[in-house]
């Protein structure tokens, strides 16, 4: 029903009176990213909490009533108290439970909603992309989404690097492999897309060397690709077995081909300073062109389509800042 986890960077909470935390998904791993970023950030000690509603109550959220299975007093139930001092929940399946919760406990418990919930009424805190149209005095906005590679995690991989990494020649590219989403589809065209983009680089680039991880939704064709292109060369490809090499991959990379599928990969990768090229795959979206026009114009991000240059920016980080302010707003509720 619920873990406990310690922090693993910051110590704001401890002096923001914050003494207990629920994270709140349904289990959606970019949601949970969110969330613990969130958390790790602020330094606290957390119980993730996963929601799991059935048909037809599904159907009603965001703005129904949570599934009567997981009601408080139900054995298992996700939300049973005793309620948290802060509350973080992402996902359109937990807005329920989040409302459920502020009035079970009575207003004590401090909500904050990570991505649009469809009303600013939903938490006391609401954190979004500029991307989403959501405004309001309880709205946070920035162009980044929050996640888990701070400068404190990067660091810390740079200065033990794994030996394979170590003997990786420079400059060391890092392909992150995404999938199929609401608006992008990895199909035929997509992996000859993303093989001819490969073959470039190694043609303009021939002393480089390539590490290559998948994501939960890469097709098993996208990574073939992936490694027939690359046959030959020095490179690390991950293969879903043991543990992700992906934080070495960022700490480690000259050079990191995000893909235009997922917008928490590529806030990840301009995390880290390094020169980031986007790979489209077919499709697209109105949200998604805002955010990546966005990086574009700070001269964070590049289109991959011409041959790989350096170039410098300030390494971009919202969470340290979104979560400064949640802990400002925490301190500030009449209680």
């Amino acid at each position: 029903m619920a873990k406990t986890r310690e922090p693993q960077r910051g110590a704001a909470a401890a002096a923001g009176g914050v003494s207990s935390c629920w994270l709140l998904t349904d289990g959606k791993i970019g949601d949970e990213v969110h969330c613990l970023g969130i958390a790790e950030a602020l330094g606290l000690r957390y119980e993730m909490r996963r929601v799991a509603p059935r048909l037809p109550w599904v159907w009603l959220m965001p703005w129904g009533p949570i599934d009567p299975r997981e009601r408080p007093e139900r054995p298992g139930s996700p939300i049973a108290p005793p309620y948290p001092d802060l509350l973080i929940a992402s996902g359109r399946r937990a807005v329920p439970y989040l409302r459920y919760v502020k009035r079970a406990s009575q207003g004590r418990t401090f909500t904050v909603f990570l991505k649009g919930p469809r009303s600013r009424a939903a938490a006391d805190v609401i954190w979004v992309p500029e991307h989403d149209s959501l405004r309001g005095d309880n709205v946070l906005v920035t162009l980044t989404s929050p996640h888990r590679v701070s400068r404190q995690t990067l660091e810390a991989a740079r200065k033990a690097p794994p030996p394979e990494i170590t003997a990786l020649p420079r400059p060391r590219i890092a392909v992150l492999l995404g999938g199929n989403s609401g608006a992008f589809v990895y199909n035929e065209r997509t992996n000859r897309r993303l093989a001819a983009a490969l073959q470039s680089i190694c043609t303009t680039r021939p002393e480089s060397s390539f590490m290559v991880t998948p994501s939960r939704r890469t097709p098993p064709a996208t990574l073939q690709t992936a490694r027939e292109v690359l046959a030959g060369h020095p490179a690390i490809i991950w293969d879903g077995t043991g543990e992700n090499p992906y934080i070495d991959f960022l700490a480690h990379a000259n050079f990191i081909v995000a893909p235009a599928d997922s917008i928490n990969m590529v806030g990840e990768a301009v995390a880290t300073g390094a020169s980031v090229y986007i790979f489209r795959p077919e499709g697209g979206g109105r949200k998604v062109d805002r955010y990546l026009a966005g990086l574009r114009k700070i001269g964070a991000v590049r289109d991959l389509d011409g041959p790989l240059q350096s170039f410098d920016y300030e390494p971009i980080d919202a969470t340290p800042l979104i979560a400064e302010e949640i802990l400002r707003r925490f301190a500030e509720h009449d209680w």
